[in-house]
C-alpha cells in the first residue's frame, strides 16, 4: 500500500474511533450531571405531599419519589441530592430544620415557602365550609399578612440560605392558580375561586419580589399549570379529598412532573 494510502486510512481508522467514542460518552452523559450538591427545602408543594408514593423514612414530612427534586435529581445527578422539605413547613421550620445540608459545595438550592406562613389551610377551609362573604374575608386577611409580615420572613430565609451555601444558585418556585374560572364547575362559586385565584397571585408578586431583591431566581409555575386547574377536566391539583384531606389542593404527582418539574427545570 503506497505512503498516501496508508497515512488515509490511518487518518479515517481515526475519525471513525472518535467517533464511536463521542457516541458512547454521549449515551452515558444520561442523566445530566450537574457540580455540586443539590439541596431541595420547603413545604408540602416542594414535599411531594398528594403525589403519592411517600418516602416511609420522611414520616409526617411525606417526600414523595414523585416530587419535582427527586425527578430532577435523577434526570441530572447532582454531586450529592439533599431533600429535607416538609409537609406543614413555614419560613420558620425551614430555618430551625431544614437548612443542615447547605454548605459552600452547594450548587443548587430550591425551595417552596410562604403559603403556610399566610394561612393558606385555614383559608381554604373557612372558604370550602362557609359562605362567600367569610370566604372573603379571610382572604383579605391572608393579603394583609402578605403585605405587612411574610416579606421580612421571607428575607430571613433567603438570607440565611446566601449566608450557607455561597455558591449556589437558588431557585424558589411559586404556587399556581387553584382553578378555572368561566366553567360548570361543582364546589365553590365563581365568586369564591377568583378570590383564592386572584389570593395566589397576590402571594407570587410579593415572593418575586423578595427573590429578585436576593438574587435569586423565581419559578412560575401559573403557565406550566394552566389548562390543569381544579374544574378544567384534566386537573393537575387535587380538590377537596374527604379520604385524605391533607392532599387537598396540593398538586397531583402529574402536577409534579408536568407542572412544576418543568417550570424548575428552565430555572435551574
Amino acid at each position: 500500500m503506497r505512503r498516501s494510502r496508508v497515512v488515509g486510512f490511518l487518518a479515517s481508522l481515526l475519525l471513525a474511533t472518535g467517533a464511536a467514542l463521542a457516541g458512547t460518552a454521549t449515551a452515558q452523559a444520561s442523566p445530566t450531571a450537574v457540580s455540586g450538591d443539590y439541596v431541595a427545602l420547603g413545604d408540602s408543594y416542594s414535599s411531594g405531599v398528594g403525589a403519592g408514593s411517600y418516602i416511609s423514612s420522611s414520616g409526617d414530612c411525606k417526600r414523595s419519589t414523585k416530587a419535582f427534586p427527586q425527578l430532577w435529581a435523577a434526570a441530572h445527578a447532582p454531586s450529592a441530592f439533599h431533600f429535607t422539605a416538609c409537609s406543614g413547613a413555614r419560613t420558620g421550620d425551614v430555618l430551625a430544620g431544614q437548612l443542615g445540608p447547605l454548605s459552600s459545595a452547594t450548587g443548587l438550592v430550591s425551595l417552596s415557602v410562604g403559603g403556610n406562613d399566610a394561612g393558606f389551610a385555614d383559608v381554604m377551609t373557612t372558604c370550602v365550609l362557609q359562605s362567600d362573604s367569610s370566604c372573603l374575608s379571610r382572604i383579605n386577611t391572608a393579603r394583609a399578612y402578605v403585605d405587612s409580615t411574610l416579606p421580612g420572613q421571607l428575607d430571613k430565609v433567603y438570607t440565611a440560605i446566601r449566608d450557607r451555601a455561597p455558591n449556589a444558585r437558588v431557585v424558589v418556585l411559586g404556587y399556581p392558580r387553584f382553578y378555572q374560572l368561566g366553567t360548570s364547575c361543582l364546589g365553590l362559586s365563581e365568586t369564591k375561586r377568583k378570590a383564592i385565584n386572584d389570593a395566589s397571585d397576590h402571594l407570587n408578586t410579593a415572593i418575586a419580589k423578595r427573590v429578585a431583591d436576593h438574587g435569586f431566581t423565581f419559578g412560575d409555575v401559573r403557565a406550566t399549570f394552566t389548562g390543569h386547574e381544579i374544574c378544567s377536566g384534566t386537573a393537575w391539583l387535587h380538590s377537596v379529598n374527604w379520604l385524605n384531606i391533607g392532599e387537598s389542593y396540593h398538586p397531583t404527582a402529574a402536577g409534579q412532573s408536568g407542572g412544576y418539574l418543568p417550570a424548575f427545570d428552565r430555572a435551574a
